[in-house]
């Protein structure tokens, strides 16, 4: 089983490495460029944002379970994910907050500048509007799964960096259960400067860097079987 779970993953690396991004992103964004070595698939093109959930999903189902959300029978996914799209799409229109497709998953890119003070893991009261209606959306959508992902820039002590971005990604999650988006549904982590997107060599690289993204995956019905 692992062999042929390795054979895949591999295979699905291959193909976005050589197409440069999947077939169904609709948001161009920077290559990768990583401080130390990104190349393995858990670096920024892989990992969390090409599959994995937070906790793992075994562990995330049963917590769905418990909270009595249930899922979308396969066929209808895609239009399900759609619509979520649009949404989103709609509410966030003119800020800065990017919205990637990946298959039927969807990747929201917050600049931290946006979201945070500087060293601040406060979510900015100038932001509120916006993840309002991103939590508006999360919550008529509500048969999937939401991750949220701290990561900061290359600037100060990894374990400083670590602790930033763990703290934004939990204030993120905390402003978003508190206006209506079952906690269930929802899993954290920080990546510090670990997984960068841009070059940290430049001010606008480290500005690039500092984010948190969204990611939302559908519940399958066969997931809750």
């Amino acid at each position: 089983m692992t062999t042929v779970r390795t054979l895949a993953t591999t295979a699905a690396l291959g193909a976005l490495l050589a197409t440069g991004a999947c077939a169904t992103d609709r948001t161009v964004r920077p290559q990768p460029v990583s401080d130390t070595a990104v190349g393995g698939i858990d670096g920024a093109l892989g990992g969390y944002l090409l599959g994995d959930l937070v906790g793992g999903r075994h562990a995330r189902t049963a917590k769905i379970a418990t909270a009595g959300i249930g899922g979308i029978v396969g066929p209808g996914i895609g239009a399900y994910m759609d619509a979520q799209e649009a949404e989103l799409r709609a509410r966030t229109a003119g800020t800065d907050v990017q919205l990637t497709r990946r298959g039927d998953d969807l990747i929201l890119t917050i600049p931290s500048g946006n979201a945070f003070a500087y060293k601040s893991d406060s979510v900015a009261p100038g932001f509120e509007r916006t993840l309002d209606q991103i939590a508006g959306v999360l919550r008529e959508h509500d048969h999937a799964f939401v991750d949220i992902y701290g990561h900061t820039d290359s600037v100060g002590s990894d374990s400083y960096n670590q602790g930033l971005s763990e703290r934004r990604a939990a204030s993120v999650a905390a402003y978003l259960a508190g206006h209506g988006v079952n906690r269930a549904r929802l899993g954290t982590k920080g990546f510090g400067k670990a997984q960068p997107i841009a070059s940290n060599d430049t001010p606008e690289g480290q500005s690039a860097n500092r984010r948190v993204e969204i990611k939302i995956v559908p519940i399958a019905d066969t997931d809750l079987r």
